[in-house]
C-alpha cells in the first residue's frame, strides 16, 4: 500500500462530499478484503502467494497502462524505486501477511497492520526536520503503542493460545509498509501511477524468483485449485484499489485520501466474521480501538499543524 502517500494536489472542480465518501468506502473495502482472499487461498506457500498476488496485480495494472497507450517498461531512473517499493511495499509484507494468517486470525492481524502510520511518524521524526513530533503527536504515538501492547502482549504469556510468531510477522509488515511510505516521500519526480505499476512488477518478479528458489516449482501446483481467490486478491484487492486511490488522491488530496487506512481494518473484521466464522473478543476490539485512536491523533494533529 506505499503509493498511498504520493499524490498531487486536488484538481478542479472540487469533489463533493458524496464523491469522497463513496471512494473512501470502495477503496477501503477493496484493500480490507485482501485478508479474506489470503485466507481463502488455502495453504499455499507464502512465497507462492506473494508471487501470484504481485503477478496478477502487476498484469492488471500493465493492461490498464497499455490501454492508455503508455509504456510499462521502467526508465533507468525508475529501476531503483521500483525495486525498493516492490520489496518493502510488495513481496516482503505479502509473504509476511500470508505466513501470519496461518498463525493468527485476520482481525488482530489487520489491527496490527493499521499501526503502520505510527511507525511512519517515528521514522519521519528521525529523518525529516519538518516532521518533528510535537507533544500532541508524541502522545498519539504512545497511545498507539499502548494499543499494540494490548493486542500483542498476551502472546508472550505461556498457554495463551496466541502464536507470537504471527504477531511478530504482522509487526514487521507494519514496519515494512512504513519504510516504503517514508521512502516515497523522498521520490519527487515520479508519477504515482508508475510507482504503483513498478511496485507490482517488482513485487511479482522478485516473489516468483524467491518462490522458485525457496519452495521449488512444485509449490505452484496447487495454484489452479485456488485460482478464484488469487485472481480476486491480485486484481480486486491489489490493483483495483490502487487505481481508485490514485484517482481519489488527485481529486481530494492526500489528507482526505489517507482516511482509507482507518477504514480498511473495519471491513477486514466484518468480512472475517461473516465469511470465515471468526470471532472478535473484547481485547481485540479494545486494542484495535486504542491503536486507531493513536493513529488518528498522530495524523490529524500533524495535518492541523501544517495547515496553519
Amino acid at each position: 500500500m506505499s503509493s498511498q502517500n504520493a499524490g498531487a494536489a486536488p484538481s478542479t472542480p472540487a469533489p463533493t462530499p458524496a464523491f469522497i465518501l463513496f471512494n473512501l468506502l470502495i477503496c477501503s473495502f477493496l484493500w480490507g478484503s485482501a485478508f479474506l482472499f489470503v485466507k481463502l487461498s488455502g495453504d499455499l506457500n507464502p512465497f507462492v502467494l506473494a508471487a501470484m498476488r504481485g503477478v496478477i496485480g502487476g498484469t492488471t495494472l500493465a493492461m490498464w497502462f497499455m490501454l492508455q497507450g503508455k509504456s510499462i517498461l521502467p526508465q533507468p531512473h525508475e529501476v531503483k524505486v521500483w525495486a525498493f517499493l516492490g520489496t518493502f511495499n510488495g513481496w516482503l509484507p505479502n509473504v509476511l501477511v500470508a505466513y501470519a494468517l496461518t498463525q493468527i486470525a485476520t482481525a488482530p492481524a489487520a489491527m496490527i497492520q493499521a499501526s503502520s502510520p505510527l511507525v511512519v511518524a517515528v521514522m519521519s521524526h528521525l529523518m525529516f526536520a519538518d516532521e518533528r513530533l510535537s507533544l500532541q503527536r508524541l502522545f498519539g504515538v504512545l497511545v498507539g503503542f499502548i494499543g499494540m501492547g494490548i493486542l500483542i502482549g498476551p502472546a508472550a504469556l505461556p498457554d495463551s493460545g496466541i502464536n507470537p510468531l504471527g504477531m511478530i510477522a504482522m509487526v514487521l509488515v507494519a514496519c515494512s509498509y512504513a519504510a516504503a511510505n517514508v521512502y516515497v516521500r523522498t521520490v519527487k519526480t515520479m508519477d504515482p501511477g508508475r510507482m504503483a505499476l513498478g511496485q507490482q512488477i517488482g513485487s511479482g518478479s522478485a516473489a516468483t524468483v524467491l518462490a522458485l528458489l525457496v519452495a521449488g516449482p512444485s509449490a505452484f501446483a496447487p495454484v489452479p485449485v485456488h485460482v478464484a481467490p488469487l485472481l480476486a486478491l491480485g486484481a480486486m484487492s491489489t490493483a483495483l484499489p490502487i487505481l481508485f486511490f490514485m484517482h481519489m488522491i488527485r481529486r481530494t488530496g492526500p489528507t482526505r485520501a489517507s482516511m482509507v487506512g482507518y477504514l480498511a481494518p473495519v471491513w477486514t473484521i466484518l468480512l472475517a466474521v461473516l465469511f470465515l466464522n471468526e470471532s472478535v473478543g473484547l481485547r481485540e476490539l479494545l486494542g484495535g480501538a486504542v491503536v486507531l485512536s493513536g493513529v488518528a491523533l498522530v495524523s490529524f494533529t500533524g495535518r492541523l499543524r501544517r495547515a496553519r
